[in-house]
């Protein structure tokens, strides 16, 4: 027994031991860590054996927590351990949690042999528990994605339990009455990069000068003036649809700000007048009755579901698609959340799609030649994803137990901020429906493209919707014709700034889906309130139309004042790296940039080198180490804080995401000063 406890041997079943401590070695500092056990017997003997915790890249076989920066709480939410030693065999429940700095190996030394310790969803099922060796990867790294860097490049154990377990004797009990393992997992799984963002003191002009502008959360805060007094307008105004139970009209006093209705139980799926207002407006941006679709066509009401946001509808309609441990297939780089939205819960798992890798393109980075100003060091052709790139993700899902199910595109895409050409849109979908894949296509950047056409006059965004319509598909049903494996998300949270007020709504003609899509937005329906108000809102004409036009407040007054203000702060943008000779990728939609500041990592340790397939000869953890190094470096000293890539899966290090509407124009003015003073430092 560990000093500090009782002789196991001599109590109950019941016993709990006081805490002991093992020494957490840090690269800058020694904690203090709890272990807490529980006899699983009376008169067993209690042993623990030697362990050792060290860098890997298998991090997501346990609590992701344990990648956390300083400053955060990280912890193994329950390891299960068999001990054995000359009198018996005892199970006993270990939780560890410890504040941790960078890099952290525990050397514990206990006392005892044998025994064994199994990994879930590792290659390695057990080891020898009298000095074993435990591969949770390195804390350095902190980007949330270790087991999709190991040589497979998957990240299966994503949905794998996030604690070790081994095989003991199931009525052992789970000793914390506080909370579960699968809550402590849920909270992990969030993107590391976050918990920097809320510990670093935030910009305030006059409060924290020198504080760090928040430019990676992708928000759009140019729009107040324009959408406040809309939304009081809109909240407040009689809609078409105010009327008494009897179907006779409403007085103005009675209209508008609150309906009698609105009290009640509202229809699962959403308000049949905002359905009909937003199967319009989607219509419009999406462009659903252009040369692509048959315009006889449109969206069937009955297929749209409302709900409070676009993660929870997406992972409603996930849920409805797949089975636990199903894989979802997303090119890189990716939405880091996505590995929240689609595991916390539904319990997937996430299959890059390295689309670079498979591109055909040969990926040179090289910042000398002049050639790479104004433009990406990696064309936007190579992150486009192909049959080729699909087929591999496919395979490789498939080889980690997983079953294809679902292809999630982000389209227009994030973090990149541009458009698939409709080629590549179509080519996808073709391949889902051979291999009988869903493809969810995330369009909740739609309404943002504020590059409308290319130097060819060719529109630079067509929906999956319009380019999966077939009217062959079903003659004489309602809807556009998709069939059952294709399906849409999208919000308001992006294109209209109302990230507050949870809106948003999947579309798909699967019938076998339709009743429980429904009802599982129970979970996450939109308040009464809200509903009236935005279905208000996207029904409302503009005003100063010509005699028989029918123009829509939402399409053809608010959101071209909008392209515009998201035009001018990306050709700023532009402009500032365009002078700094950094490279970044052309954006024509959303509300960031894809940059590229590699030419400022440090450079590779000879340790960390090996053969890449991305062609670049260096580890993914040297690769983690480095651009974590950057990213700190920009936000600590420079007041800079974008996303990271590698926490979005990029293949390569020291591309970042800049956010370039979430900020006031003083607060992104200094942004770009901020920038040039980055880059004069690293010249001088």
């Amino acid at each position: 027994y560990l000093p500090g406890t009782t002789d196991p041997s001599s109590t109950s079943a019941s016993t709990t031991y006081t805490h002991t401590h093992l020494n957490l070695n840090t690269t800058s500092m020694q904690n203090a860590m709890s272990i807490h056990t529980s006899s699983a017997c009376a008169s067993r003997s209690f042993a623990f054996a030697n362990a050792f915790l060290s860098q890997s890249t298998c991090m997501n076989n346990v609590t992701p927590s344990l990648r956390s920066p300083a400053r955060t709480v990280a912890s193994v939410s329950s390891i299960t351990a068999g001990a054995g030693a000359g009198a018996g065999a005892g199970a006993n429940t270990v939780r560890m949690t410890t504040t941790a700095t960078r890099k952290a190996s525990v050397n514990g030394n206990g006392i005892g042999n044998g025994g064994s310790m199994s990994m879930s969803s590792m290659s390695t099922s057990s080891m020898g528990m009298g000095n074993m060796n435990m591969n949770m990867g390195s804390l350095s790294n902190m980007n949330a994605m270790a087991s999709s860097r190991s040589a497979s490049s998957s990240t299966p154990a994503l949905a794998s339990t996030s604690s070790f377990s081994t095989d003991v004797e199931p009525d052992v009990p789970n000793n914390n009455k506080l909370s579960s393992a699968r809550g402590r997992k849920a909270v992990s799984l969030l993107p590391v990069y976050l918990t920097d963002a809320r510990a670093v003191i935030k910009y305030h002009p006059v409060d924290a000068p020198n504080g760090a502008l928040q430019l990676s959360v992708a928000e759009n805060q140019m729009l107040e003036d324009l959408l406040v007094p809309a939304l009081k307008k809109f909240s407040t105004e009689k809609s078409q649809s105010d009327s008494h139970k009897d179907g006779t009209d409403m007085t103005d006093e009675m209209a508008g700000l609150f309906h009698s209705d609105q009290i009640y139980y509202q229809p699962t799926h959403g308000r049949e007048g905002l359905r009909t207002a937003f199967a319009n407006y989607l219509h419009r941006i999406l462009k659903l009755g252009g040369e692509n679709t048959n315009t006889g066509r449109s969206l069937d009401v009955e297929g749209l579901v409302l709900g409070a946001g676009c993660n929870a509808v997406l992972e409603n309609l996930c849920f409805t698609l797949t089975e636990p441990g199903d894989a979802v297939l997303l090119p890189t780089p990716y939405y880091a959340a996505f590995e929240f939205d689609l595991v916390a819960r539904a319990n997937l798992n996430i299959v890059p799609i390295h689309t670079i890798q498979h591109s055909g393109i040969d990926i040179a980075i090289e910042h000398t030649d002049t050639s790479f100003r104004m433009n990406s060091t990696i064309p936007k052709e190579a992150y486009y994803p192909n049959r080729a790139s699909l087929n591999a993700a496919y395979r490789q899902a498939l080889n980690s137990g997983s079953t294809p199910k679902i292809l999630l595109l982000s389209h227009p895409n994030n973090p990149l901020g541009i458009c698939y050409p409709p080629e590549v849109i179509k080519e996808c979908i073709d391949w889902a429906r051979e291999k009988e894949v869903h493809l969810v296509s995330d369009e909740i950047y739609a309404g943002s493209v504020y590059e409308l056409q290319d130097d060819l006059g060719e529109d630079y965004f067509h929906s999956a919707l319009a380019l999966a319509s077939d009217y062959e598909e079903n003659k004489s049903g309602e809807g556009l014709g998709l069939g059952p494996y294709v399906h849409f998300v999208y919000a308001l949270s992006k294109d209209f700034a109302l990230s507050g007020l949870r809106v948003g709504v999947a579309y798909s003609e699967n019938e076998e889906i339709r009743l429980p899509l429904q009802k599982l937005n129970d979970l996450c329906q939109i308040s009464s309130q809200t509903q009236l108000t935005v279905q208000n809102m996207l029904a409302a004409e503009a005003e100063g139309m010509a005699e028989g036009d029918l123009n829509l407040w939402s399409t053809d007054e608010f959101l071209p004042r909008n392209h515009d203000r998201i035009r001018n702060r990306s050709h700023q943008l532009q402009a500032c790296l365009d002078e700094c000779r950094i490279p970044y990728l052309p954006g024509d939609s959303g509300l960031f940039l894809w940059m590229d500041f590699s030419q400022f990592l440090a450079e590779a340790e000879e340790s960390e080198a090996s053969e890449s397939v991305s062609g670049l000869n260096e580890s993914q953890e040297g690769m983690d180490k480095r651009e974590r190094a950057l990213y700190l470096e920009l936000m600590q000293e420079f007041g800079l804080l974008f996303t990271p890539g590698r926490s979005m899966r990029n293949e390569m290090p020291g591309f970042f995401r800049c956010v370039f509407t979430a900020a006031s124009d003083d607060e992104f003015a200094l942004g770009l000063k901020r920038i040039r003073e980055f880059v004069v430092s690293k010249q001088g």
